[in-house]
């Protein structure tokens, strides 16, 4: 029997009867998985009615240790359940076990805590200041939730990523609405599950389900009642949420696409770059936003990079996520791998010299309708080819070589994105003067995806407004207030 999804308000699943359903199906192999019920406008008004409840109520009232203290049991509670979210996030994503095990769910899981223990230990500013009747004055600041916040969730690390918001968002006292892709619905349900488990309070934690325009990603972000809205997507997206948040002049927190370059200099470590910038366009099957869609590589080692890459992509092994001696997962739809073929062929137009794959891969006939496609790697491209401005968010890179670190920098440059970038030398000295020259939100230098939760994260240009991680989320996620006694 198909299980079916049902959104999360106030504490409860809401019943599926007279709701629109629509099919889950498995990236693995084609099948429908569940069925999800879509949410309405009504259903979104009474989880923002919910979530402003429990900001005036208990939760609103709740101090600080003890709200950690749950944010700690959220935690706990994952961990304990542990093996239903790595089977809930493989059934979403298709992505194999170790990558579920390893990285997307124990951090997940590790949010609640470190966020919560930000909370408890960054302190506010203090100033004396002096009076014309020479008693003085002393201000401080304090930290207030800013209310109900709409939590926008992409659908290629669904728990990694909705708990990076939820995280702060929680322990600084906000009830959230959150709306997980229509690709990926199980983890955040499970979630409301884990939520009544260790006594967060009805409203605190609401989830709708269903699509954007037209649907419950749009009556979320025009709802008035929404105080704020984080989301994690593709530029367009974020432009339309925008247009939306400017009525109630609400803030915003985004995290948009990149179109992000890897640089490898010849003094590297070698078989680490190679690992490294394998990892950064392959991961996840390339649905990364941090990821490495163009790679340069210094003249003298090109073409054995180049090889050393080819050879890794060719030694990927496809299968079922459960089974752990496969290392490469699909696609997230038929829809994405679409997109993502088309973008195959389009670089073949545009005179790309094809090192490897390129298509789908002899799949056995019962994965044969998953979302499968080929690790592919590109050389001879011109620098202002489409596949290499565009992003496309799948297992592909465009390989170029370069003569020098003013040509490289201009060439990471050339783009309207500004996320990540991976830089791969031994020369400090090279390594400071790159990543301060580089215009993206974080540089990874000898590394890839090492993400210290108490650090500024976030892109500039295309790739989005604002900063999350340690006292930047506490900034979007809380008004700071002054207050000013007269001694």
């Amino acid at each position: 029997m198909t299980r079916t999804i049902t959104s999360f308000i106030n504490g409860a699943f809401v019943p599926a009867e007279g709701a629109r359903l629509f099919d889950k199906r498995s990236p693995v192999d084609g099948r429908v998985m569940a069925r999800v019920a879509e949410a309405d406008a009504a259903q979104v008004d009474a989880a923002v009615q919910a979530a402003r409840r429990a900001m005036a109520g208990e939760w609103g009232r709740m101090g600080t240790e003890k709200r950690c203290a749950l944010m700690h049991a959220v935690a706990d509670e994952i961990t304990r359940r542990f093996d239903d979210f790595v089977a809930a996030e493989m059934a979403d994503t298709g992505q194999p076990n170790h990558v579920m095990t390893h990285v997307f769910i124990p951090r997940g899981a590790a949010n609640f805590k470190i966020f919560a223990d930000v909370v408890k230990n960054v302190a506010t500013e203090s100033f004396r200041m002096e009076t014309p009747d020479g008693r003085g004055a002393l201000n401080y600041a304090l930290r207030k939730p800013k209310g109900v916040i709409g939590v926008i969730c992409p659908w290629n690390a669904p728990f990694l990523l909705m708990t990076w918001k939820l995280g702060p968002a929680l322990a600084c006292g906000n009830a959230v609405i959150v709306k997980p892709s229509e690709e990926t619905p199980l983890t955040a349900t499970l979630l409301g599950e884990v939520m009544n488990k260790v006594g967060v309070p009805a409203g605190v934690y609401n989830v709708l389900h269903g699509f954007g325009p037209g649907s419950a990603g749009e009556f979320i972000t025009q709802h008035p009642g929404v105080d704020a809205i984080t989301f994690t997507g593709e530029t367009r997206t974020g432009t339309a949420i925008m247009k939306a948040a400017a009525e109630g002049v609400r803030d915003v927190s985004f995290e948009l696409g990149g179109k992000n370059a890897g640089i490898v200099f010849a003094d590297c470590d070698f078989d680490a770059a190679v690992d490294g910038i394998f990892r950064s366009a392959f991961l996840n099957t390339g649905q990364v936003c941090l990821g490495t869609e163009r790679v340069y590589v210094e003249r003298p080692i090109f073409e054995r990079f180049r090889d050393a890459l080819k050879a890794k992509a060719e030694a990927v092994r496809y299968g079922r996520p459960e089974d752990h001696h496969n290392t490469y997962g699909p696609l997230i739809s038929r829809e994405h791998q679409q997109k993502v073929l088309g973008y195959y062929r389009l670089a073949v137009e545009e005179g790309a010299t094809v090192v490897t794959g390129g298509g789908i891969p002899d799949m056995p006939p019962e994965l044969a309708e998953g979302c499968w496609v080929q690790p592919t790697l590109w050389t001879g491209l011109k620098d202002d080819a489409r596949v290499v401005r565009e992003e496309i968010f799948g297992p592909c890179c465009h390989l170029r070589p370069f003569d020098s670190e003013d040509e490289v920098v201009a060439l990471a440059n050339d783009t309207d994105y500004g996320l990540s970038t991976t830089l791969w030398t031994q020369n400090l000295a090279r390594a400071h003067r790159m990543a301060e020259r580089i215009d993206v939100g974080i540089t990874w230098v000898n590394s890839w995806f090492l993400r210290d939760l108490r650090t500024p994260f976030g892109g500039s240009k295309h790739s989005g407004i604002g900063r999350e991680g340690g006292v930047h989320s506490l900034e979007f996620y809380t008004e700071t207030r002054n207050v000013c006694i007269k001694l």
